[in-house]
């Protein structure tokens, strides 16, 4: 008789806000602040064209998003539930008095046919974005297994491959769908198809 075990599994959270009262009235205010932020944020969108970013984000130039406009506010009350519940199932020992706190957020406008390249989030416990419009084509999110640069001689995995071993798995974008992951883990935005923006928010949640 011989055994396999699950070991060294990497966690990843998906949620939703759709599911809450009054969300469709909160989503179409948080898109509308998006969308003025891109429009107001010349910081931002400076930042952006000196880095090519497709688009804009207000990641380099604004840090007070919850202080900055209610809806924000109300964006992260909303988080916080998620990223608790996500610490907890993660077993992570934050000390008697240590939580997890918001750390950072920002928008993320990504215009047609955009990508975002791959990277992590130093510096932080527990990453995320969820989405506030997403077009149909738009690009979805995919997730890199850590132990990549390690496998050296390792063959692909097979194109049917379950999902918990695959090197790479895309999570589709939903509008209020919240993915969480641990900040290490190397992620990046696929280029869409759609013929309109998508929006989204980023956050960092740290160890205090």
């Amino acid at each position: 008789m011989s055994t396999i075990r699950d070991l060294f599994v990497t966690r990843v959270y998906e949620g939703s806000l759709a599911e809450e009262r009054g969300f469709a009235a909160f989503n179409a205010e948080l898109e509308d602040a998006c969308r003025m932020l891109a429009a107001e944020d010349r910081a931002g969108r400076a930042w952006c064209r000196a880095n090519g970013y497709g688009g804009y984000t207000s990641y380099a130039s604004l840090d007070d998003l919850p202080r900055r406009a209610s809806v924000f506010g109300d964006l992260k009350k909303r988080l916080d539930r998620h990223a608790i519940a996500f610490a907890e199932d993660l077993d992570l020992d934050l000390g008697a008095r240590g939580r997890v706190a918001l750390d950072s957020l920002w928008v993320n406008v990504l215009r047609p046919g955009a990508a975002h390249s791959g990277h992590i989030h130093p510096h932080s416990v527990i990453s995320g974005t969820v989405y506030v419009n997403v077009p149909s084509g738009a690009g979805a999110l995919r997730l890199e297994d850590p132990r990549l640069p390690l496998m050296m001689a390792a063959p692909r995995r097979r194109p049917e491959a379950r999902e918990g071993v695959r090197t790479f798995v895309t999570l589709p974008p939903a509008v209020g769908t919240v993915y969480l992951w641990e900040s290490w883990l190397r992620h990046e935005v696929l280029a869409g198809s759609g013929k309109s923006p998508r929006i989204s928010l980023s956050f960092n949640y740290a160890w205090r």
